[in-house]
């Protein structure tokens, strides 16, 4: 089904999120598909509905790999990205394991986005299943219904909305808006909605900072949101100490890019169905992926200025390292180079069962270094 034309807009009642009125308020809407992977395979499936569903690797759980997703039902017998396929198997039995098809994600996910950006708003893609639009209104929640319904109709998929005064509370509202709900976030709830949970809840954090935080007695947003900002600086770098206090305040970029999406970096990576144990061949598996990814970057017109390394070690143990590049570039041996010196940094020479290659990029232009500055912060 493709998108519904943008003419049909107009005849939509008067109290619509694209229709600029006298009073309205600036909102930030953040939209997220719903279980999209899971969702997508269900719409040339239906006979799946309602059943456990799980899609990782080639759809072959006695393999190695992981869960790229799951549906709800799957979820609910502890089935989330990144389990193991087998750990997945043994935790529900009963699930329908699917094979990756990204050219069908791909193909979903630009019908979902050109439905988005039928509305008269500005909309910031952030991925395949999800985006920002910024939109002008005195009924929010009405427009996210609408949002909803068109989505719906254009696609057969449902989406969660999250309602905020910036970035931040929006992406934190849809959360809470799952499944296929709407939530509003703003300064007036923020700290009875996030006050007590644990830091890592926020957009931003994760476990290692939070473990961090922790150490330093700040275990909750609350506590995080009332820190000197001077002793974070000192701890986490005069930057990010000061972001730290202000998301946990929910206070964020309030700023929408209508720019096309443009990646930050491109990986690759590889399961292996027996564990390598000679680091000979890890080094050789390690610059195939290299070569690979050297191809993609210089495909996207791009250059990489650092790259990592990612190993997961038997049974599931991961550990990253990184290098610089000594100057942006997408010749394969100066990526080689980089990549293999990252290697050199692992001392554990225990077996591998997985390797990734990821090349961080440089930006598209010079230009985007400065948005941050420029973004209204609310």
């Amino acid at each position: 089904m493709l998108p519904v034309p943008r003419a049909k807009i107009r005849t939509w009642p008067r109290r619509e999120c694209w229709v600029k009125m006298g009073g309205v308020t600036h909102w930030v809407l953040h939209v997220d598909l719903d279980q999209f992977i899971a969702a997508v395979e269900m719409l040339r499936r239906p006979e799946l509905r309602g059943r456990p569903v799980v899609v990782g690797g080639d759809g072959d759980p006695t393999k190695r790999g992981v869960v790229s997703t799951a549906s709800y039902e799957a979820r609910k017998y502890g089935v989330h990205s990144g389990v193991p396929l087998r750990t997945a198997a043994r935790r529900c039995p009963g699930a329908v394991f699917l094979a990756v098809d990204r050219d069908l994600y791909d193909a979903a996910s630009a019908k979902v986005m050109a439905t988005l950006h039928e509305v008269d708003g500005l909309v910031e893609v952030l991925g395949w299943d999800e985006a920002f639009l910024a939109v002008e209104t005195d009924d929010p929640e009405a427009c996210a219904r609408q949002i909803q319904q068109r989505v719906h109709e254009a696609t057969d998929l449902d989406c969660s909305v999250g309602i905020g005064q910036n970035k931040l509370q929006a992406k934190m509202a849809t959360g809470f808006a799952k499944p296929a709900g709407v939530f509003r976030l703003t300064h007036a709830i923020w700290v009875a909605t996030l006050g007590q949970r644990p830091t890592d809840v926020l957009w931003g954090i994760g476990s290692r900072t939070s473990r961090r935080l922790s150490e330093m007695g700040i275990s909750t947003v609350l506590d995080l949101s009332q820190a000197d900002p001077q002793i974070l600086a000192a701890s986490f770098g005069p930057t990010t100490g000061p972001w730290l206090v202000r998301l946990a305040q929910g206070r964020g970029s309030s700023t929408v890019v209508s720019a096309p999406h443009i990646p930050r970096s491109h990986s690759r990576e590889t399961t292996f169905q027996q564990d390598l144990e000679d680091w000979d061949r890890v080094r050789h598996e390690v610059a195939t992926l290299v070569r690979r990814v050297a191809e993609d970057v210089a495909d996207l017109q791009r250059r990489a200025v650092r790259v990592v390394v990612k190993v997961r070690y038997a049974p599931f143990t991961t550990s990253t390292h990184g290098r610089a590049l000594t100057a942006p570039s997408a010749d394969v041996e100066a990526i080689e180079g980089a990549a293999l010196a990252a290697l050199d940094r692992f001392t554990s020479r225990r077996p591998v069962r997985l390797l990734g290659v990821r090349a961080e990029l440089e930006p598209a232009n010079q230009g985007q270094q400065a948005a941050p500055s420029s973004e209204t912060e609310v």
